[in-house]
């Protein structure tokens, strides 16, 4: 499969169908208070980039997001289709969401992703990600919230992608 990775205005129609999807398949894992949603709205704030995956018919099949903090960059709203799942589309948004932070001066990612989310898990952890302590607004104390951390900078440091 042909697919194709770009920025995008997460407020597009098909940024929020996608958004909504992965909004749907975390709310039947986790409870309200283990979710940490942003809008299309929100994802498209200052320092935000917003990608999507299409396919070769132009059709969307993912997206990622980046949020800027000082010191990192964040990836959110991380999310394969379910039809394109296993393809390596991840690999390519988390590519795109990579050359991004480096672009903008970022030398560390971090994220957080679910204890139910196994494929992510395993994913992030291929990609070079290390378990970190919680940042940002994210518990502490939870259960189901794990935070990770990759070095971009220098580029040595990375797991090749190929």
């Amino acid at each position: 499969m042909t697919v194709t990775v770009a920025a995008e205005d997460p407020r597009s129609d098909d940024a929020r169908a996608l958004i909504a999807a992965l909004d749907a398949e975390l709310s039947g894992l986790y409870e309200p208070q283990f979710n940490h949603f942003v809008s299309g709205e929100g994802l498209a704030g200052p320092g935000m980039r917003f990608f999507v995956a299409r396919d070769g018919s132009g059709q969307p099949v993912g997206c990622v997001a980046m949020r800027p903090y000082e010191g990192f960059a964040e990836i959110k709203r991380m999310f394969v289709a379910h039809g394109a799942r296993g393809q390596g589309i991840s690999r390519l948004l988390l590519d795109a969401v990579h050359d991004a932070a480096r672009a903008d001066g970022f030398e560390f990612m971090r994220l957080e992703t679910g204890d139910q989310q196994l494929a992510a898990i395993g994913l992030y952890e291929s990609a070079g990600y290390r378990r970190c302590p919680a940042f940002g607004d994210y518990p502490a104390d939870s259960p189901h919230n794990f935070c990770y951390e990759i070095r971009l900078s220098p580029a040595e440091t990375m797991v090749s992608h190929v």
